[in-house]
């Protein structure tokens, strides 16, 4: 299913490329920034985050800007495609200075998709590369993509309650300010609706006597953009207020078994937002994407 709606890739200077697997069913996502890099911090809310690069974002720590961001599928085995994104931007010049080479700062976060297709297909350098190389200013291909190739939700019931989560991604504008969100969808809960009603999963919801999703493992990853200045530590309340957002779309949201993370990256190239509206943006845009990714990977209309 297409439609015109805006992506990550309408917030200039922001590139994505995908590298999809249909059959083993899994896949990796790249979102390249700016060659000077972005300003970026995150938010890990799961008690079993697989990450690349992840402590670096802290805002207390010394390096500020990140030249690209994956999303992959594979669990922790689909780290393994970083090295080929961090290749190509090697490639071009990319990187962080340091006095003897630019090293280019690529975090990573992954899915758990080994139970959908095939187990032992993992993406990995030669497919972190392809999906850089492929990465442009499109509109980003959404559903059964990239790093939603495999991802699932509303499975606190078992495997029958199951459905495609996917991948969405918009753009939102209000009164000057704008905001990118890219959503790789996987929870073990609900995605609710504009109205609270039930848009994926069985429906029950957290009081279900029969919650034994065993050894399923479940992350539900954001990547948030915007051209407003921010610093890093603003990064980091922006990223906690995308957690938050999970929280309104997703029933139950942050369980025992999720392993969610949320980015939020700045290129810098506009002056500071209105710090207010920019975290009500930024929740607004999480939900709408979550919810994207939902319609888009099982072709369901608005």
């Amino acid at each position: 299913m297409s439609d015109p709606t805006p992506t990550l890739t309408a917030i200039p200077g922001f590139r994505v490329g995908h590298w999809t697997d249909p059959v083993g069913m899994t896949g990796c996502t790249v979102i390249l920034c700016p060659n000077a890099g972005a300003v970026a911090s995150a938010s890990f809310l799961g008690p079993s985050p697989a990450t690349r690069e992840g402590v670096l974002l802290s805002p207390e720590k010394k390096v500020e800007r990140v030249h690209a961001l994956l999303l992959t599928g594979g669990s922790a085995f689909g780290l393994a495609a970083a090295s080929g994104v961090v290749r190509v931007l090697e490639e071009r010049g990319v990187g962080h200075q340091t006095p003897f080479a630019r090293v280019p700062i690529v975090p990573a976060a992954v899915v758990y998709d080994l139970g959908v297709g095939d187990p032992l297909a993992r993406p990995g350098e030669r497919e972190g590369e392809l999906a850089a190389r492929s990465a442009s200013s499109d509109p980003v291909p959404r559903g059964r993509v990239g790093a939603g190739t495999g991802t699932t939700a509303g499975k606190y019931l078992g495997g029958p309650g199951a459905v495609p989560g996917g991948l969405g991604s918009v753009m939102l504008e209000r009164y000057g300010v704008s905001v990118g969100v890219l959503a790789v969808v996987n929870p073990i809960g609900d995605v609710l609706d504009e109205r609270g009603g039930v848009l994926a999963g069985p429906g029950t919801g957290p009081g279900a006597v029969s919650f034994t999703p065993g050894d399923v493992e479940n992350t539900t990853l954001v990547a948030v953009v915007t051209e407003h200045t921010l610093s890093k530590a603003d990064c980091r309340r922006l990223a906690d207020a995308a957690q938050t957002a999970l929280g309104r779309v997703i029933h139950p949201s942050h369980t025992y078994w999720d392993g969610d993370a949320a980015f939020m990256l700045s290129s810098c190239a506009k002056p500071p937002a209105d710090p207010l509206l920019l975290g009500a943006l930024v929740q607004e845009a999480v939900c709408a994407a979550v919810r994207d990714a939902v319609r888009q990977a099982n072709n369901l209309s608005v």
